[in-house]
């Protein structure tokens, strides 16, 4: 079967949007690229993501490219543009033609900077999984596609390929947080197990029931105002004051009376 360039860059592009389960992950690097492949595989001069957190926006970026192009028309965005737009909508703003955009008043700032820098068309995709919109996908192009074929199909690739990275971002997001998760346990259950082992030495070298010397150990922790897991490594080295911590073993000479606590 005979496969066009631009499919198999397409493939490429798709298998390189869903690579993000990885701990040298550069959220960074990977929008850039996705504004890379839509130069390359759309009408485009320059393409530019625009990446919201939380209602706040947290970066820019433009293609590699023409990123000083990509970065200047994104940025002249803050009152209004098609990347806002389409962010604001969660819906794909279609293609239309700048010099239209400015004679109808829509987004002035943006469209003289557009025309200065010889764009002749932009769309926008939003950047979105499922419900959650991440933020969207500017595309600007030398020549016109309003209301022609080819701009409803490189409409519908530029959404295709922002879905894309919006699940593989969100994928990421969820790795990092598991990976948070689970540094968390693995550290809890160190701090466990230390302990358990400094309570186990202090009780066979005083000779006393483990709850005692867990006892110690935690009045020994408090008094000094410090985690217990501290102290139990401070034990475990030979570096915790042995005389001070017998002393708050209880039911022995060296600490009070009663069980304990």
């Amino acid at each position: 079967m005979h496969h066009t360039t631009r499919e198999l860059r397409l493939a490429t592009a798709l298998v390189e949007a869903a690579d993000t389960l990885h701990d040298d992950f550069d959220s960074a690097d990977y929008v850039r690229r996705l504004a890379d492949r839509c130069v390359e595989l759309l009408t485009a001069r320059a393409a530019g993501v625009m990446l919201v957190d939380g209602g706040r926006e947290v970066s820019l970026v433009g293609c590699s490219e023409q990123e000083h192009m990509a970065l200047d028309l994104l940025r002249s965005q803050h009152s209004g543009g098609p990347c806002l737009e389409s962010y604001g909508s969660g819906r794909p703003v279609p293609p239309v033609a700048v010099d239209t955009a400015r004679a109808a008043s829509r987004w002035p700032e943006f469209t003289e900077r557009a025309l200065r820098h010889d764009i002749v068309a932009t769309y926008a995709v939003p950047l979105r999984c499922r419900e959650q919109l991440l933020g969207a996908v500017n595309v600007f192009t030398p020549v016109p596609l309003d209301g022609s074929p080819d701009g409803a199909t490189e409409l519908l690739l530029a959404q295709l390929l922002a879905d894309c990275a919006a699940h593989g971002l969100r994928n990421n997001m969820l790795y990092d947080r598991c990976r948070t998760v689970s540094g968390q346990l693995r550290q809890a259950l160190s701090s466990r197990i230390r302990v358990e082992q400094a309570k186990g030495m202090l009780a066979e070298r005083w000779q006393v029931h483990p709850d005692r010397a867990f006892t110690a150990l935690r009045r020994y922790a408090r008094r000094r105002q410090q985690p217990l897991d501290e102290v139990a490594r401070a034990v475990l080295s030979g570096t915790a004051n042995d005389s001070e911590l017998l002393r708050d073993v209880p039911g022995t000479s060296g600490g009070p009376a009663g069980g304990p606590s």
